[in-house]
Protein backbone atom coordinates (compact mmCIF):
# COMPACT_ATOMS: atom_id res chain seq x y z
CA UNK A 1 0.00 0.00 0.00
CA UNK A 2 1.34 3.20 -0.81
CA UNK A 3 1.36 4.84 3.12
CA UNK A 4 4.46 5.39 5.47
CA UNK A 5 4.17 5.93 9.45
CA UNK A 6 6.12 9.17 9.60
CA UNK A 7 6.26 9.58 13.50
CA UNK A 8 3.82 8.86 16.30
CA UNK A 9 0.09 9.54 14.49
CA UNK A 10 1.09 10.51 11.02
CA UNK A 11 0.80 7.88 8.13
CA UNK A 12 1.69 9.67 4.28
CA UNK A 13 0.24 9.10 1.46
CA UNK A 14 2.87 8.90 -1.18
CA UNK A 15 2.31 7.24 -5.13
CA UNK A 16 5.63 6.04 -6.33
CA UNK A 17 6.52 6.21 -10.30
CA UNK A 18 9.31 5.37 -13.08
CA UNK A 19 12.83 3.69 -11.78
CA UNK A 20 15.01 6.40 -12.87
CA UNK A 21 18.73 6.65 -14.80
CA UNK A 22 22.00 7.85 -14.54
CA UNK A 23 23.44 9.15 -11.64
CA UNK A 24 20.61 11.71 -10.06
CA UNK A 25 18.72 10.55 -6.90
CA UNK A 26 14.53 10.18 -6.91
CA UNK A 27 12.70 13.30 -7.54
CA UNK A 28 10.41 14.14 -4.55
CA UNK A 29 7.60 16.32 -5.12
CA UNK A 30 6.01 18.66 -2.71
CA UNK A 31 2.62 20.29 -2.91
CA UNK A 32 1.00 23.25 -1.64
CA UNK A 33 -1.11 24.79 0.91
CA UNK A 34 -4.53 23.19 0.67
CA UNK A 35 -3.42 20.64 -1.83
CA UNK A 36 -2.54 17.65 -2.08
CA UNK A 37 -0.28 15.02 -4.32
CA UNK A 38 -2.78 15.83 -7.18
CA UNK A 39 -1.13 19.10 -8.24
CA UNK A 40 1.68 17.34 -9.91
CA UNK A 41 -1.29 15.12 -12.00
CA UNK A 42 0.24 17.18 -14.84
CA UNK A 43 3.85 16.37 -14.67
CA UNK A 44 4.34 13.07 -13.30
CA UNK A 45 4.03 11.07 -16.34
CA UNK A 46 6.89 12.64 -17.73
CA UNK A 47 9.32 12.64 -15.11
CA UNK A 48 8.44 9.39 -14.46
CA UNK A 49 9.92 8.34 -18.00
CA UNK A 50 13.30 9.53 -16.91
CA UNK A 51 13.23 9.27 -12.92
CA UNK A 52 12.03 7.54 -9.96
CA UNK A 53 9.39 10.69 -8.89
CA UNK A 54 7.91 10.29 -5.72
CA UNK A 55 4.36 12.81 -4.57
CA UNK A 56 3.66 12.89 -1.29
CA UNK A 57 -0.11 14.19 0.36
CA UNK A 58 1.99 16.47 3.54
CA UNK A 59 0.59 15.61 6.42
CA UNK A 60 -3.53 17.20 6.83
CA UNK A 61 -3.68 17.07 3.49
CA UNK A 62 -5.11 14.66 0.94
CA UNK A 63 -4.93 11.25 1.77
CA UNK A 64 -2.18 11.60 4.79
CA UNK A 65 -3.15 11.49 8.07
CA UNK A 66 -5.07 15.09 9.80
CA UNK A 67 -3.09 15.55 13.35
CA UNK A 68 -4.79 17.68 15.80
CA UNK A 69 -1.41 19.66 16.07
CA UNK A 70 2.00 20.16 14.63
CA UNK A 71 0.30 21.01 10.70
CA UNK A 72 3.56 23.15 10.38
CA UNK A 73 6.31 23.00 7.38
CA UNK A 74 8.78 21.94 9.65
CA UNK A 75 7.01 19.12 11.33
CA UNK A 76 6.16 18.50 7.37
CA UNK A 77 9.93 18.77 6.56
CA UNK A 78 10.33 15.94 9.24
CA UNK A 79 7.75 13.80 7.84
CA UNK A 80 9.49 13.65 4.42
CA UNK A 81 12.97 13.05 6.11
CA UNK A 82 11.52 9.72 8.07
CA UNK A 83 9.52 8.54 4.67
CA UNK A 84 12.41 8.81 2.62
CA UNK A 85 14.08 6.79 5.47
CA UNK A 86 11.28 4.27 5.42
CA UNK A 87 11.57 4.06 1.46
CA UNK A 88 15.43 3.87 1.73
CA UNK A 89 16.24 6.53 -0.47
CA UNK A 90 18.92 8.60 0.68
CA UNK A 91 18.92 11.75 -1.41
CA UNK A 92 16.76 13.42 -3.60
CA UNK A 93 16.11 16.02 -5.66
CA UNK A 94 13.50 18.24 -3.78
CA UNK A 95 10.79 20.19 -5.70
CA UNK A 96 8.22 22.37 -4.11
CA UNK A 97 5.67 24.50 -4.62
CA UNK A 98 4.59 27.27 -2.54
CA UNK A 99 4.07 26.44 1.45
CA UNK A 100 6.21 23.14 -0.68
CA UNK A 101 9.08 25.38 -1.26
CA UNK A 102 9.06 25.74 2.23
CA UNK A 103 9.04 22.52 3.36
CA UNK A 104 11.81 21.67 1.02
CA UNK A 105 13.63 24.44 2.11
CA UNK A 106 13.44 23.50 5.58
CA UNK A 107 14.76 19.76 4.96
CA UNK A 108 17.48 21.20 2.54
CA UNK A 109 18.73 23.52 5.89
CA UNK A 110 17.90 20.98 8.97
CA UNK A 111 18.79 17.34 6.65
CA UNK A 112 20.96 18.54 3.86
CA UNK A 113 22.59 14.83 3.61
CA UNK A 114 18.85 14.24 2.19
CA UNK A 115 18.60 16.87 -0.85
CA UNK A 116 21.20 17.02 -3.82
CA UNK A 117 19.19 19.79 -5.44
CA UNK A 118 16.59 21.91 -4.49
CA UNK A 119 13.66 23.30 -6.71
CA UNK A 120 11.11 25.58 -5.61
CA UNK A 121 7.97 27.06 -7.41
CA UNK A 122 7.12 30.39 -6.88
CA UNK A 123 7.42 29.67 -2.94
CA UNK A 124 5.92 30.58 0.15
CA UNK A 125 8.36 32.80 0.99
CA UNK A 126 10.48 36.23 0.76
CA UNK A 127 7.15 38.18 2.02
CA UNK A 128 7.48 42.05 2.08
CA UNK A 129 6.21 44.26 4.96
CA UNK A 130 3.23 45.29 3.10
CA UNK A 131 2.18 41.64 2.21
CA UNK A 132 2.91 40.79 5.43
CA UNK A 133 1.18 43.06 7.45
CA UNK A 134 -2.14 41.59 5.88
CA UNK A 135 -0.89 38.32 7.36
CA UNK A 136 -2.94 38.66 10.97
CA UNK A 137 -6.14 39.49 9.22
CA UNK A 138 -6.02 36.70 7.37
CA UNK A 139 -5.08 34.35 10.29
CA UNK A 140 -8.43 35.50 12.39
CA UNK A 141 -10.81 34.87 9.27
CA UNK A 142 -9.14 31.25 9.40
CA UNK A 143 -10.15 30.79 12.69
CA UNK A 144 -13.80 32.40 12.39
CA UNK A 145 -16.91 31.13 11.55
CA UNK A 146 -16.40 30.30 7.54
CA UNK A 147 -12.60 28.99 7.35
CA UNK A 148 -13.07 27.73 3.65
CA UNK A 149 -14.43 30.83 2.34
CA UNK A 150 -11.26 32.82 4.09
CA UNK A 151 -9.26 30.35 1.93
CA UNK A 152 -10.87 30.86 -0.92
CA UNK A 153 -10.34 34.81 -0.91
CA UNK A 154 -6.78 34.02 0.26
CA UNK A 155 -6.09 31.94 -2.48
CA UNK A 156 -7.55 34.58 -5.38
CA UNK A 157 -4.28 36.31 -5.41
CA UNK A 158 -2.84 32.36 -7.03
CA UNK A 159 -4.31 33.06 -9.96
CA UNK A 160 -4.67 35.56 -13.32
CA UNK A 161 -5.96 35.44 -16.81
CA UNK A 162 -3.52 33.04 -17.49
CA UNK A 163 -4.87 30.39 -15.28
CA UNK A 164 -7.54 28.17 -17.12
CA UNK A 165 -10.85 27.69 -15.44
CA UNK A 166 -10.14 24.03 -14.73
CA UNK A 167 -7.06 25.09 -12.73
CA UNK A 168 -9.02 27.64 -10.43
CA UNK A 169 -11.79 25.08 -9.99
CA UNK A 170 -9.67 22.24 -8.77
CA UNK A 171 -7.83 23.96 -6.48
CA UNK A 172 -11.50 25.63 -4.66
CA UNK A 173 -12.65 21.81 -4.16
CA UNK A 174 -9.59 20.64 -2.72
CA UNK A 175 -9.78 24.09 -0.61
CA UNK A 176 -13.00 23.43 -0.04
CA UNK A 177 -12.41 19.62 1.55
CA UNK A 178 -9.55 20.50 3.75
CA UNK A 179 -9.58 21.10 7.56
CA UNK A 180 -10.04 24.33 8.94
CA UNK A 181 -7.55 23.74 11.62
CA UNK A 182 -5.18 22.15 9.36
CA UNK A 183 -5.32 25.54 7.06
CA UNK A 184 -4.93 28.11 9.67
CA UNK A 185 -2.32 26.33 11.43
CA UNK A 186 -0.04 26.15 8.10
CA UNK A 187 -0.32 29.62 6.97
CA UNK A 188 0.27 31.15 10.53
CA UNK A 189 3.47 28.75 10.58
CA UNK A 190 4.34 30.09 7.22
CA UNK A 191 4.36 33.56 8.29
CA UNK A 192 3.51 34.44 11.40
CA UNK A 193 4.54 31.81 14.08
CA UNK A 194 8.01 32.01 15.92
CA UNK A 195 9.90 30.25 14.00
CA UNK A 196 8.22 31.32 10.65
CA UNK A 197 10.39 31.73 7.48
CA UNK A 198 8.04 33.03 5.10
CA UNK A 199 8.21 36.92 5.67
CA UNK A 200 12.13 38.67 4.90
CA UNK A 201 14.32 38.73 6.93
CA UNK A 202 13.37 35.69 8.67
CA UNK A 203 13.48 34.20 5.22
CA UNK A 204 17.25 36.02 4.46
CA UNK A 205 18.63 34.06 7.51
CA UNK A 206 17.22 30.90 6.92
CA UNK A 207 17.21 30.09 3.59
CA UNK A 208 21.42 31.54 3.04
CA UNK A 209 21.73 28.03 5.08
CA UNK A 210 20.98 26.41 2.35
CA UNK A 211 24.29 24.53 0.26
CA UNK A 212 23.09 22.45 -2.36
CA UNK A 213 22.17 24.00 -6.01
CA UNK A 214 18.75 25.68 -6.23
CA UNK A 215 16.60 25.73 -9.16
CA UNK A 216 14.09 28.48 -8.11
CA UNK A 217 10.97 30.15 -10.83
CA UNK A 218 8.94 32.68 -9.81
CA UNK A 219 6.07 34.81 -10.89
CA UNK A 220 7.10 37.72 -9.00
CA UNK A 221 10.11 39.35 -10.30
CA UNK A 222 10.94 41.49 -7.39
CA UNK A 223 11.37 38.16 -5.03
CA UNK A 224 13.24 36.80 -8.52
CA UNK A 225 16.10 39.47 -8.01
CA UNK A 226 15.71 38.95 -4.05
CA UNK A 227 16.56 35.40 -3.93
CA UNK A 228 19.23 35.46 -6.53
CA UNK A 229 21.36 37.44 -4.39
CA UNK A 230 20.96 34.49 -1.62
CA UNK A 231 22.45 31.46 -3.74
CA UNK A 232 26.11 31.22 -3.75
CA UNK A 233 26.49 27.76 -5.66
CA UNK A 234 26.80 28.15 -8.84
CA UNK A 235 24.56 25.37 -10.45
CA UNK A 236 21.32 27.59 -9.11
CA UNK A 237 19.42 29.38 -11.61
CA UNK A 238 16.49 32.13 -10.69
CA UNK A 239 14.02 32.40 -13.40
CA UNK A 240 11.17 34.98 -13.46
CA UNK A 241 8.08 33.66 -16.38
CA UNK A 242 6.62 36.96 -16.90
CA UNK A 243 2.67 36.68 -17.11
CA UNK A 244 2.63 33.59 -15.03
CA UNK A 245 0.09 33.40 -11.92
CA UNK A 246 1.20 31.38 -8.37
CA UNK A 247 0.48 28.46 -10.48
CA UNK A 248 3.02 29.08 -12.70
CA UNK A 249 3.48 25.01 -13.24
CA UNK A 250 0.26 23.91 -13.82
CA UNK A 251 -0.57 26.55 -16.02
CA UNK A 252 2.58 25.81 -18.31
CA UNK A 253 3.44 22.07 -17.59
CA UNK A 254 5.36 21.33 -20.74
CA UNK A 255 7.35 24.19 -19.97
CA UNK A 256 8.23 23.59 -16.84
CA UNK A 257 9.15 20.09 -17.09
CA UNK A 258 11.40 20.96 -20.05
CA UNK A 259 13.27 23.68 -17.70
CA UNK A 260 13.49 21.29 -15.03
CA UNK A 261 15.05 18.39 -17.12
CA UNK A 262 17.41 20.83 -18.68
CA UNK A 263 18.57 21.98 -15.22
CA UNK A 264 19.16 18.35 -14.18
CA UNK A 265 21.11 17.55 -16.77
CA UNK A 266 23.79 20.09 -16.03
CA UNK A 267 24.17 19.27 -12.13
Amino acid sequence: MPYAEAGEGVRLFYTDDGTGHGDLPPLLLVHGWGTDSHQWSWHIDALAAGHRVIAVDLRGHGYSSVPETGNTPRMMAEDLHLLLGHLDIPQVVAVGHSMGGQVVSILAVEHPERVRALVALDPGYGMGDEVARGFPRMIASLRGERPHRAAERIDEWCTNAATPAVIRRWHKRRLYGMPPHVLVQAFEAMFTGGDAIGVRPASDEYLVRRRCPVLSIWADAGRARWEAGLLDDPASVVMFWEGASHRLHEERPEEFVQVLEGWLRKL
